[in-house]
């Protein structure tokens, strides 16, 4: 990706100007091309020429093939330059959920010159784990959409490296839980307990508590903490969020409480939305914005409502991966994805909040889009200090 080409250049004297063609960092037609010229041929070796004029033409000589080889460097110098600008290009490495609109990224190799190419690695999970594994010799250049429940692993290691972005100024203090600088906060949601507003027979739950009283029974659908991203977020804000979660999940299992390995299995399976019975699942703040938007026939509300008091906060970072061949134009990207251009994009695309106090919501996701004032959250360190035994007691007690 980076570097300049390698070129062989073959020179020879050719009459006419010698020409330089920007493009291809070679001689042109009328330059130099071929093989180095020879001192002298055959007919001049058996013809018999004044010294004086003998000193004359090698001196005639040598002086063109001095002109000639400042030209090539002078070629060379400037298709390096050129190179060196124009011929970057940066991995961008994240999650498979990331999306975009066309021509972001474009806008950005206008400014800079600079090519983006998006690497995709499964789930968090799975990023985090391959861009550590991967730390002595990194896949790309840049990492997004490491969250808080899992950065604390990545900042143990020594997979990325400090940046500290400008853009910072404009990000509020609660999103800033890296202060080593090394994970840059770049958008944010909360992931929560939507409710099917025509399919519940009373009111909608209120609290967390709430999911376990029998007017709730048979009606929830989670996701595994091992295998999902909202799982775990959802076993964490029960952590946070109830006076004993081992003693929560009992209660939950006793209400029937459906369980499946993913967020597409749980909404678009037992979930209402997708066809199934349930009327309850953890999903994001942000998906009844989703709902309306990607509605048929259209609607003018959306049918789905959120739990504001199961909501935990997920914030995404990104950062520069040490090892990086170039780790300028990687902190230029840093600055890019916290730019109004990128941030403005985030939510209609990755329905997610922009960390960027100057980036505007859409109408529809500001009018429509529900985000909790109190959001639960636990110190990263906290998360990676106790995932295990939490994740392997929840098994015990849910699927046990």
């Amino acid at each position: 990706r980076s570097g300049l080409l390698s070129r062989r250049l073959q020179v020879r004297v050719l009459p006419g100007a010698l020409k330089c063609n920007k493009y291809t960092g070679e001689l042109g037609q009328t330059g130099l091309r071929g093989q180095l010229p020879m001192l002298a041929t055959r007919h001049d070796l058996i013809r018999v020429i004044p010294a004086e004029e003998a000193m004359r033409r090698i001196k005639v000589l040598i002086g063109s093939i001095g002109i000639a080889m400042l030209i090539i460097t002078a070629c060379g110098a400037d298709n390096a330059a050129q190179e060196e600008v124009g011929e970057v290009t940066l991995t961008l490495v994240t999650h498979d959920s990331f999306a975009i609109s066309d021509g972001v990224f474009e806008s950005f190799r206008a400014e800079t010159g600079i090519t983006v190419e998006v690497l995709t690695s499964g789930d968090v999970g799975s990023l985090v784990a391959q861009t550590i594994l991967s730390a002595e010799n990194p896949v790309g250049d840049v990492v997004y959409g490491v969250d808080n429940t899992f950065m604390q692993r990545l900042l143990d290691s020594s997979a990325i490296e400090p940046y500290e972005a400008p853009a910072l100024a404009d990000v509020p203090d609660q999103f800033e839980l890296d202060s080593t600088h090394r994970l840059t906060p770049v958008d944010y949601g909360d992931v929560c307990v939507n409710y099917w507003k025509d399919a519940l027979s009373g009111p909608p739950p209120t609290s967390l508590m709430d999911l376990v009283s029998s007017e709730y029974k048979s009606s929830l659908v989670v996701q595994n903490p091992e295998t999902s991203s909202p799982g775990m977020a959802f076993l964490l804000a029960t952590i946070a969020g109830t006076p004993d979660w081992e003693n929560f999940w009992k209660q939950l299992r006793a209400n029937d409480v459906t369980v499946t390995n993913g967020w597409e299995a749980a909404y678009y399976g037992d979930f209402i939305a997708g066809g199934g019975s349930r009327p309850l699942v953890v999903s994001y703040a942000s998906s009844p914005v989703a709902e309306l938007i990607y509605a048929d026939p259209p609607v003018d509300e959306p049918p789905t409502g959120v739990l504001l008091d199961s909501c935990f906060r997920q914030v995404e970072f990104a950062g520069v991966l040490a090892g990086t061949t170039h780790p300028t134009e990687a902190r230029l990207l840093i600055d890019f994805l916290m730019s109004d251009t990128f941030q403005n994009e985030i939510p209609m695309n990755m329905f997610m909040y922009p960390t960027s106090s100057t980036a505007e919501l859409p109408p529809a996701f500001a009018q429509h889009s529900q985000i909790s004032d109190a959001p639960l959250s636990l110190p990263p360190a906290e998360i990676e200090a106790n995932r295990q035994q939490w994740t392997e007691r929840w098994v015990e007690i849910v699927l046990g």
